[in-house]
């Protein structure tokens, strides 16, 4: 009999549990008393009205509300539905459940330093049936239970088509990409084999004809008949045209050596041939030459190689960085360091007039500095990470993390 009782007793506080959930899901209570080791503790549901349920109900998103212990007072269905698990499971359990250790150690600092405006997260969901969803958590406090404890609203925000939409964006970019090197070795391939070669012998033959132009002297004009007056005009003009053809001929060599520049930029040979710490002096040298921009290079040797794509990556990236020094940064030292750990990291600092992140990162959704995005999306192709740090009158510093593969050959320093 006493087992039947307190079987009894126990099937009738399931029941007023569950009618309290139901309470609770329909909008019928607002406040709801939580025993615990500390005392009993009084937590305000506020907004609990219906209208603000049936507001909660028709979100795309998932709204809940926790306590600062985590513990979700009131979930939705689509939440719910995101979590693959039925509402009254959801309600009343820890919110810690559906994250990963990494995402709960991420999000515990962020819960108690979040101001009015609120934060946001991006984590992984962990579903009842054991799939991951990723998800954006805006984060915001509300007002406080009983005046003592805190309550948090959140919003959930499915990121899967985000991603989804990212991954094949990243992977256009990527294509992208390719088909610009193949096309600029296409094109350089054209210039050595055409242009370069056209523009050479333009500037033999007219280095041929500019030694015959004839160098007489007066002497030898008045001895052929003609005045002095003749003598000292032809002679006057005959230098003149000998300062033309100079001139000409000194603009044709400039010519040839910028059609080779463009050549070389557009396919480095010298990377393919002797590897990225040449090809980076190469280019170095070039722009402090070109430019008169004073460029410190600190390269330490590599004792493995990266792969060709991470090779050129980083060619590509230090290529975009001194052409942004150039055109934006009026710096007048660089400095470019490489060296080798697990990884392989490439600096470039500039002493420049700097630039606000936040106003480029506004410029960039207007297509404005696009620069900067294509080196980040090279180094994220190659399975890498690029950082920028820049401050107004303080110039720039870019730093490129490019892993190591398992199987990367060493070099021969020898």
């Amino acid at each position: 009999m006493a087992k039947a009782g307190e079987l009894a007793r126990l099937r009738a506080r399931l029941a007023d549990a569950e009618a309290t959930l139901r309470a609770i899901r329909t909008g019928e209570v607002d406040t709801v008393i939580v025993a615990g080791k500390e005392g009993s503790q009084v937590f305000t549901l506020e907004g609990a009205e219906h209208a603000y349920r049936v507001l909660m109900e028709s979100m795309n998103e998932g709204a809940l509300t926790l306590t600062a212990d985590k513990m979700i007072l009131y979930a939705n269905h689509c939440f719910a539905r995101m979590v693959k698990c039925p509402l009254e499971q959801v309600t009343g359990s820890s919110f810690r459940r559906f994250l990963s250790a990494g995402d709960r150690a991420t999000l515990r600092p962020l819960m108690k330093r979040t101001d009015k405006s609120g934060s946001k997260i991006q984590v992984l969901l962990h579903a009842g049936d054991g799939s991951k969803m990723p998800a954006q958590i805006s984060i915001r406090p509300l007002a406080k239970n009983g005046g003592k404890s805190a309550t948090f609203g959140m919003v959930v925000t499915d990121m899967t088509e985000a991603r989804r939409s990212e991954e094949m964006l990243r992977a256009l970019t990527h294509r992208v990409v390719q088909v610009q090197e193949a096309e600029g070795g296409r094109v350089a391939l054209e210039l050595h084999d055409n242009v370069t070669q056209l523009l050479c012998a333009v500037l033999a033959r007219w280095a041929a004809l500019a030694n015959k132009l004839s160098a007489r002297s007066p002497r030898e004009i008045i001895l052929a008949g003609g005045s002095r007056a003749t003598a000292a005009a032809i002679s006057r003009g005959e230098k003149a045209s000998r300062g033309e053809v100079m001139k000409l001929s000194e603009m044709l060599g400039q010519t040839v050596e910028e059609v080779q520049r463009i050549s070389r930029n557009l396919r480095p040979s010298v990377l393919d041939e002797l590897g990225l710490v040449p090809a980076l002096r190469a280019t170095c040298t070039e722009f402090a030459g070109r430019t008169g921009v004073s460029l410190k290079l600190a390269c330490k040797p590599l004792t493995v190689r990266l792969p060709a794509q991470g090779e050129l990556a980083l060619y590509r990236i230090l290529q975009k960085a001194l052409e942004n020094v150039e055109k934006h940064a009026r710096a007048r030292h660089v400095t470019v360091r490489l060296r080798q750990r697990t990884f392989v990291q490439l600096t470039i600092h500039d002493d420049g007039i700097g630039f606000d992140p936040e106003h480029h990162a506004a410029r960039r959704k207007g297509m404005g500095g696009l620069g900067l995005l294509s080196m980040r999306e090279r180094a994220t192709y190659v399975g890498g990470a690029l950082k920028i740090k820049s401050v107004r009158g303080a110039g720039t510093k870019i730093e490129v993390l490019i892993p190591l593969p398992a199987g990367a050959t060493a070099v021969n320093l020898n």
